[in-house]
């Protein structure tokens, strides 16, 4: 069992290695949670090397950003100085990556959820380089409204975006788009569609889920290692 343990794990390495992000440069290494070098350094192998009283802080931020720090301090039992130098410590680590507000999207015009998933070959003789480079001039002269675009395991797909769209001819332009992008052989792209004005919809996005999720999954690892 450990050998298939292991067997497992190296391929897994080798398929995110070999597949790199076009988008981001993605590794294994990247999809541990480890920090790109020269950006910050890291303190650790995974979230848990964090203290018990960052982790509370990133959750109460992921919950409501707008809270001052006398506020966090007060509901997390610590003094406001405390609370400025551990956001301003996260800051700089790169863990806080930005702070924002989830509107209602379909309120504010957008009626489609894409989450496109598609396969990436990439031109041998420009490289990696060339197409995030392409990619950068692409986003400043026709901007989309992307979620997110990482690099995915599955069946014959190796990357995955999640746009949104004011409406189907929009999400039609986007992936025409795509299709011919420069330095990239684009092939069986597959979109499953959200309608974000309908009335069923659970949850479209949020972080308070998360946020509780993480402190949950940090207490259940403390347990474990007792």
């Amino acid at each position: 069992m450990p050998n298939m343990v292991y067997g497992a794990k190296h391929a897994l390495k080798s398929f995110i290695d070999q597949r790199c992000s076009i988008f981001t440069g993605c590794s294994y290494a990247n999809a541990q949670g480890s920090l790109q070098k020269g950006k910050h350094e890291p303190r650790g192998k995974g979230s848990f090397s964090l203290k018990d009283i960052e982790l509370k802080l990133i959750s109460e931020l992921m919950k409501n950003s707008r809270r001052s720090d006398r506020e966090l301090a007060k509901q997390l039992r610590v003094s406001q100085p405390t609370v400025t130098r551990l956001r301003s410590k996260l800051e700089k680590e790169g863990i806080i990556k930005e702070y924002t507000m989830i509107p209602d999207f379909a309120k504010i015009g957008y009626e489609i959820m894409g989450i496109t998933s598609l396969n990436v070959n990439v031109d041998p003789h420009a490289g990696l380089n060339e197409m995030r480079k392409a990619t950068i001039e692409a986003e400043k002269s026709s901007p989309h409204a992307g979620l997110t675009i990482v690099s995915c395991i599955g069946p014959k797909k190796n990357r995955v975006f999640i746009d949104f769209y004011q409406d189907y001819a929009a999400y039609t332009n986007v992936v025409k788009e795509v299709r011919q992008f420069p330095y990239a052989d684009v092939e069986s792209i597959d979109t499953l569609m959200v309608d974000l004005k309908d009335k069923e919809n659970y949850r479209i996005l949020s972080m308070s889920e998360i946020a509780n999720h993480l402190l949950r999954m940090h207490k259940d690892k403390s347990k474990a290692q007792l």
